[in-house]
């Protein structure tokens, strides 16, 4: 159990609890930990006083002597009760600007963090679709230029006789693609989809939307003897393949 605790308490999970940027399954793991385990909820107590220590540094202080110098002031007008009121309710009011510009600078400084994390997180999930799409065009450039890739012609069965598609497959680089180039028009409630048969499981590979853009190249999963489809199924797409719809056939 010890070593379930000190694992948690090595993650980050309670840092990002007290500043709001865990997500829901984090933070019912969080709150899970903190009221089963005295020692998450101790280190969960230490982390919030020190945010609020590191929110004081920042604050805005109440200059030095102004409670001194307002009473002094007080004093010397000794003018009667009603004055004194009013010298006592403007420091009240002081105090409390100087709280609220404190509490503002605060809460300014929180959203700053706040802030920080989101862009940070944006720009590492930038560089990640970054990384995929050149690693994507690199592998295409690879397959098209490669002289051991090899060309099948596909073309679709009587249910879409009008279907034409080019299978590029590299066995050394182990990268296969696809080049849909045409195909027929089916009602609005249906849809072509493509799928792969690899290694005895079906994945599906999505919905082919339209053939617009007819130099795309939509990539295969790669594996000896494996068998691609694409198949009618209803607008939306399906979770498992018509079998009867299947009005192409893929071998690679």
């Amino acid at each position: 159990m010890k070593e379930k605790i000190r694992i948690f308490l090595d993650t980050d999970l309670l840092e990002k609890y007290l500043l709001g940027t865990t997500t829901q399954e984090e933070s019912m793991q969080v709150e899970r930990y903190i009221a089963m385990y005295p020692e998450v909820r101790k280190t969960y107590d230490e982390l919030q006083e020190n945010l609020e220590t590191f929110a004081k540094l920042y604050a805005l202080k109440t200059p030095e002597g102004l409670k001194e110098r307002i009473l002094s002031r007080i004093k010397a007008q000794n003018t009667g009760r009603r004055k004194f009121q009013r010298y006592a309710i403007a420091a009240s009011i002081a105090a409390l600007l100087f709280a609220g510009s404190s509490y503002f600078f605060w809460n300014q400084n929180q959203n700053l963090q706040d802030e920080n994390v989101i862009v940070n997180n944006k720009i590492k999930t930038l560089e990640e679709d970054m990384k995929e799409q050149l690693e994507d065009v690199r592998n295409q450039f690879i397959v098209l230029n490669n002289p051991q890739t090899k060309k099948y012609t596909v073309n679709g069965n009587k249910k879409a006789k009008e279907l034409k598609a080019v299978a590029y497959i590299n066995p050394v680089k182990k990268l296969s693609y696809i080049n849909v180039r045409s195909l027929p028009n089916l009602p609005d409630n249906q849809c072509y989809q493509m799928w792969a048969e690899v290694n005895g499981k079906m994945v599906n590979l999505g919905v082919i939307k339209n053939v617009d853009d007819k130099d795309r190249l939509r990539p295969l999963p790669y594996a000896e003897n494996a068998v691609g489809y694409i198949t009618i199924e209803p607008q939306g797409g399906n979770d498992t393949p018509t079998v009867q719809n299947i009005v192409a056939n893929i071998s690679y």
